[in-house]
């Protein structure tokens, strides 16, 4: 019979510890696993954590964990490496413990790799010289595990799969910001969309295989989904090299976008597919499309998606079915290797609908769906989330000494301009565009949607001489809030407090 090897006064932190080392850090989870493997040490906190990572002062709940298993550790090598036959529960928990402390142990380390790469977006090419001593203590560690079966990962892989969880954690928390319940659990959803929700599954082998899925991201225009889609694109697993001991790619330079709506289709094809010299007028040399240069490491962001045409989403869904395609003006099939994350603001059901989406693509990219939340949907579940958003953009605009005095005036004039009711139909780019015309002119006028006012003479007439149905008022109604909403459904029922398909019947009047 395999012997337990872990002490019965040790099982419970042991476990906990295991867990934490696959658990989604941005979920509450993660704070239920402090709390079980710190019991009565467990310092109260609140979601401040998910909201300002980027702090000084190393979380206390975190520092006191890995202070405690780097003690209980060489006491539990040692009976690992004299036992015969440690059960395969025990060898399941002493690999995810010692994947814990590993990942703990060299964060500083990781976090000067990303340093000496003058990006925390970066994997870098150049050699990392942490990995001699990361090798030797991995190795120390999990000798034990080595003689009964193959463990999940071999060192090179393991280093990978450890610094690419630091740069995930880093990348979304720069670009998806606040502490509101949409941004909390976007956060998490991307952290899915990099490593599932199995991380054990993804260190088995399915770090290897994430490019097969396809990222869908929906939402509002100017709600970051490009941000969202740089997040999971520079998060990629990049393997590392022991023989050079450095990364096979840049990560930052693995992320190729693309506005498919900015572009003719002869150019979209030939940024994506690439082209052979005189293939079009113009074509004076060949030219490698974003689907070959990608590499096997690459993302190639499909950004308005949704306004493509027929012809194009033909191809698309070529390149996903088969993941060959060929160069304009060549015969030649190519493979694409890469990942593909796509975007839209479109209601792609209704454009499906009316014939102008294909159903075919559709379902060949929606596996992973992503919906960033409008700025509206931010600041009802969080009022108190203005402030904290204003700063985040003031620092890009300001100098970091006026950071404070300018967020203080810039927070009051939008206050007193837009009231706590504005449906900022423009989301986080409108908040931002308002900021720098305070900036520039010290007010933020609304800006007029479709070029024209809302014509507020025969609203008041008939709210003085009573001449309108209640028909009539809430069809009015409907439509100026469906406005202000940049034409989106979900949000105007939301407002309004009614069935979509009630705000759709009033919209038709």
């Amino acid at each position: 019979m395999p012997e337990s090897l872990i002490a019965a006064c040790d099982q419970s932190f042991i476990a906990a510890v295991a867990a934490l080392a696959h658990c989604n850090p941005f979920t509450t989870a993660r704070l239920d696993l402090e709390k079980e493997a710190l019991g009565i040490n467990f310092k109260p906190t609140d979601l401040a954590w998910n909201k300002n990572p980027h702090s000084d002062d190393p979380d206390p709940n975190l520092s006191a964990i890995r202070e405690q298993a780097n003690t209980l550790a060489p006491a539990l090598r040692e009976r690992f490496a004299a036992a015969k036959r440690p059960s395969l529960e025990d060898r399941r928990l002493y690999f995810q413990f010692t994947c814990f402390r590993l990942f703990h142990n060299y964060v500083p380390d990781f976090d000067q790799i990303i340093k000496q790469n003058g990006s925390h977006l970066d994997a870098g090419p150049s050699r990392v010289r942490c990995y001699e001593r990361f090798k030797k203590d991995a190795e120390l560690y999990l000798a034990p595990l080595k003689p009964d079966a193959t463990l999940p990962l071999a060192t090179p892989d393991l280093f990978a799969c450890l610094f690419q969880v630091r740069r995930a954690f880093l990348n979304i928390f720069t670009y998806i910001v606040g502490g509101s319940t949409p941004a909390v659990k976007l956060r998490a959803r991307v952290w899915q969309s990099i490593f599932t929700h199995d991380m054990s599954r993804y260190q088995r082998g399915l770090y290897s295989r994430m490019n097969d899925i396809t990222t869908l991201i929906t939402g509002p225009s100017g709600t970051g989904k490009e941000l969202v889609a740089r997040a999971i694109g520079w998060s990629r697993y990049i393997p590392f090299n022991e023989g050079t001991q450095a990364f096979a790619v840049d990560s930052a330079q693995s992320f190729f976008p693309i506005n498919l709506a900015a572009l003719s289709p002869t150019l979209i094809e030939s940024e994506l597919f690439g082209h052979r010299k005189g293939a079009f007028t113009g074509a004076l040399q060949d030219h490698s499309g974003y689907f070959e240069t990608s590499g096997p490491h690459g993302t190639v962001f499909l950004d308005e998606i949704g306004e493509t045409e027929h012809a194009i989403q033909v191809k698309l869904l070529r390149v996903l079915q088969t993941r060959q395609f060929q160069r304009l003006g060549d015969t030649g099939m190519r493979t694409f290797e890469g990942r593909i994350v796509a975007a839209t603001n479109r209601d792609l059901g209704k454009a499906m609908e009316e014939g102008h989406f294909r159903e075919d693509l559709y379902y060949r990219i929606c596996a992973d769906h992503l919906e960033t939340p409008s700025l509206r949907d931010v600041l009802d579940d969080s009022p108190d989330e203005l402030p904290f958003l204003v700063r985040h953009i003031a620092r890009r605009l300001v100098a970091q000494e006026e950071v404070n005095r300018f967020v203080k005036e810039a927070v009051e004039r939008i206050s007193k301009t837009y009231g706590d009711v504005h449906a900022w139909p423009g989301n986080f780019r409108e908040l931002e565009q308002c900021m720098r015309n305070i900036l520039v002119h010290g007010e933020c006028p609304p800006a007029r949607l479709h070029g024209k006012t809302p014509n507020a003479d025969d609203w008041l007439a008939a709210n003085e001489h009573g001449t309108w149905t209640a028909e009539r008022v809430l069809s009015h109604y409907c439509n100026r809030v469906y406005s202000l909403n940049n034409e989106h459904l979900e949000n105007t029922a939301r407002i309004l407090e009614l069935d979509r398909r009630t705000v759709k019947k009033y919209l038709k009047k």
